[in-house]
Order: structure tokens, then C-alpha cells, then sequence
């Protein structure tokens, strides 16, 4: 399997996300033989010739030691644009920092931002477009905007008769579906589709989700072509080469993230600002656990993290092993500390959309006991695990 990113130091992230490819030559692709989709070259390549082309691609687009921009330059492919998702097209944006227009320097490619006034390609910049590939890692939670950046991408497509064509990747929290469904009522950036919080899909499993289920505007349009994986099934562990994000920076923060990520409507940290962001949680409360770690902003990680510069207390998560599976329990044992729900969450509306429903917050509210939490999700699950199973491309074992 890949070898996993370790960050000992805060301040390097950035240079560790965007060269970790110095320290491996097995970039791309695992010891034991997995090939992503990128570097199936005889399965798109030659289509691409003669081509005006736009990229969504990130940190994450490598083959090997080079970034996919750069090698099917070297191969003639014409690249017209760069559409640059959440943490922009070199990684080196924190957390919903809006990410700006530009020039690639390296590459001489314009930038065009879906994370900033646009979210989605404009009519404009796809009109010189033929072909548009999408190639970026994802961590297979349905808040983590990369495919929420996929679906206006596909819409785009088929709304300007452009090919999609996405180059596919394993999905590190692939071997399990668990959490709430979205209802569309909530639906937002973090919830763009009426999936599981861990809904179990490779990209291109999504993709193919998308467009089969009609979620989005003409998507019977769509000219859609999957690249899939080579000897990937859903049940081998995938330890991504490079970090997908700056604060997911190896893999049990990758494991952690579908069941912490809630916290991030509270007034709790869970580790933005330190070594260790999703793999720890406290409150500047002595009687809050005996762990202890204090938040510091960090430039291009994690600007003005959540209580900054005060002593928090709780728990270390990051010396266990990875969990197996989605949990409210943190989130509910840590509720529980709290005199009020409005102590413990500060942002209400932004629990209902990371949820996908409002229900958390109520049952918080109405004291549910947390055995009964998933009863509130169970019937939605199992549907859509039954759509889900229609544009598998993978075996899940």
C-alpha cells in the first residue's frame, strides 16, 4: 500500500503536500499494484489530440513524480484552462480561503477559481473548452467540496456540450457507507447531492451517480467517460501519496474526519492550528480531559483557528488505531459536557447543512439518547445503498 504523509511541523505543510513526491517514486499508484486512472494514458490520451482542453485538477493530479498538467503537455495536449477547486490548484490555501483568478507560472495555463465568485464554470470560460477533465483526490465524505466542485463541473459540461472525462482515484474511506442522507432541503456546498455523509464512491462512481440519477440540469446530455482504476476494490486500504487538504495530512485524519467534522459547528476545536488537526479534541476547560494543546494560526493551513491562543483540554485521538466506521458518539460525549446545546453548538445553521438535515440539532435539544440516533438515518441509508450499488465499477471485497 502507499505510505502515508507524516507532518511533524505545522509550517511545512504546504511543501509537504506539494512535493511529497520527492519521497516516493510510486506516486500514483500503491505497492501492491494499484493504477489510478491518470495514468491510463492508452485509454485517453490519443482523444485528446487536436483538443481544447480544461483541467480541474489540484495538489493531488500527479502520475508518478509530475503533475498531470505538465505530462500531457510534454504529450502535445493543447490545455486551454485550469479550473482551481477548494484550496486552489497548488494546495496551498486553508480552509475556505477564496481562492483567486491567474496564470499558472509553471505551466503558462490560465487559472480560472471555483472557489471564489464562481462556483461553478461560467458559460465564458467553456466556450473555447472541447474537452474537460476532472483528476483530484477525494476522502469520501459528501462535505468535502471537491465533489460538490465535480457536480457544477458536470453541469457545466452539459450545459455547453463539452466531454467530461474523469480520471479516477481510490477513495481511502471507500470501504464503508454510513451517516445521514442529505435532504435536498439543506442542500448546500457541503451537501450538493442526496448522499450518505460517507457515501462509499470513488469520483468516478459518482460521477456516474450524478448523472444517472438526473441530479443535475440536462444531464442526459452529458457525453460522460470514466477512466476507471486499476486492481482497486473497495475493501483495500488506500493511504493517499499526498494529503488532499492541509488539514487532513495523513491518513487518520483522513479516518477521523467524516465523525469530527461536526465539530466545526461547535465552540470545540478539534486541532485546526496544530500538528495534529482532526486527530484531537478540547475546549479551554481544565475539567475537559487531560490532553492539552493550544491552536495557533497558521499560514496557507489555518488562519484564526478555532480558540486561538488558549489552552484547550480533552482527548488525544490520534494515537488509536483508525476508526473502522462513522460515529456520532464524540460528538454526542462531548455535547453532554456542555450546560446548554447553545454552549456547545455556536453555529446552528452550519450543523443542519453539514448534516444534511436539522435533526441532530433537535435531538440535542430534546435530549435523544445517542442509541437512537441511528434510527433517525437507518431507512434513508439502506436506499440509497441500493442506488449506489447500480454504478459500482469496483468490488467491494
Amino acid at each position: 500500500m502507499i505510505v502515508g504523509i507524516k507532518n511533524n511541523n505545522r509550517y511545512v505543510v504546504p511543501l509537504v503536500i506539494c512535493f511529497m513526491f520527492f519521497i516516493s517514486s510510486c506516486q500514483g499508484r500503491d505497492k501492491e499494484g494499484i493504477y489510478v486512472g491518470a495514468e491510463r494514458f492508452g485509454r485517453y490520451v490519443d482523444a485528446l489530440q487536436n483538443q481544447r482542453v480544461a483541467m480541474v485538477v489540484n495538489h493531488t493530479s500527479y502520475v508518478k513524480e509530475k503533475h498531470l498538467v505538465d505530462l500531457l503537455q510534454e504529450k502535445g495536449i493543447k490545455i486551454k484552462r485550469i479550473f482551481a477547486p477548494e484550496h486552489g490548484f497548488r494546495g496551498d490555501h486553508s480552509d475556505g480561503a477564496k481562492i483567486k483568478d491567474g496564470v499558472d507560472l509553471r505551466s503558462g495555463v490560465e487559472i480560472f477559481s471555483l472557489y471564489g465568485k464562481y462556483r461553478k464554470p461560467t458559460k465564458s470560460s467553456m466556450k473555447d473548452i472541447d474537452v474537460c477533465i476532472f483528476d483530484i483526490q477525494d476522502v469520501g465524505c459528501r462535505f468535502y467540496t471537491y465533489i460538490s466542485t465535480l457536480f457544477y463541473v458536470m453541469e457545466a459540461c452539459a450545459e455547453n456540450n463539452v466531454k467530461c472525462i474523469v480520471l479516477d482515484r481510490p477513495n481511502p474511506n471507500g470501504d464503508y457507507v454510513d451517516g445521514p442522507v442529505l435532504d435536498m432541503k439543506y442542500r448546500s456546498f457541503v451537501g450538493i447531492a442526496p448522499i450518505p455523509v460517507v457515501h462509499g464512491c470513488t469520483v468516478g462512481e459518482l460521477a456516474r451517480m450524478y448523472k444517472g440519477e438526473k441530479w443535475f440540469n440536462l444531464s442526459e446530455k452529458l457525453d460522460l467517460e470514466v477512466i476507471p482504476c486499476l486492481n482497486y476494490t473497495h475493501s483495500l486500504k488506500y493511504i493517499p501519496p499526498i494529503a488532499p487538504s492541509p488539514n487532513l495530512p495523513n491518513y487518520k485524519a483522513i479516518r477521523m474526519y467524516p465523525s469530527l467534522c461536526f465539530f466545526e459547528a461547535t465552540t470545540v476545536s478539534i486541532g485546526r492550528g496544530t500538528d495534529f488537526p482532526f486527530q484531537v479534541i478540547g475546549y479551554p476547560n481544565k475539567n475537559y480531559g487531560s490532553y492539552a494543546f493550544t491552536p495557533v494560526s497558521t499560514p496557507h493551513v489555518s488562519k484564526y483557528p478555532k480558540q486561538e491562543g488558549k489552552r484547550c483540554f480533552g482527548e488525544k485521538i490520534r494515537d488509536e488505531q483508525p476508526y473502522d466506521h462513522f460515529t456520532f458518539s464524540y460528538f454526542y460525549q462531548w455535547s453532554q459536557k456542555f450546560s446548554t446545546v447553545d454552549d456547545f453548538v455556536d453555529r446552528p445553521k452550519w450543523l443542519d447543512l453539514l448534516v444534511g438535515d436539522n435533526w441532530v440539532r433537535v435531538a440535542l435539544q430534546n435530549k435523544l439518547p445517542i442509541d437512537e440516533w441511528k434510527k433517525k438515518y437507518s431507512s434513508g441509508l439502506s436506499r440509497y445503498k441500493k442506488v449506489r450499488d447500480k454504478y459500482l465499477l469496483y468490488p467491494e471485497k
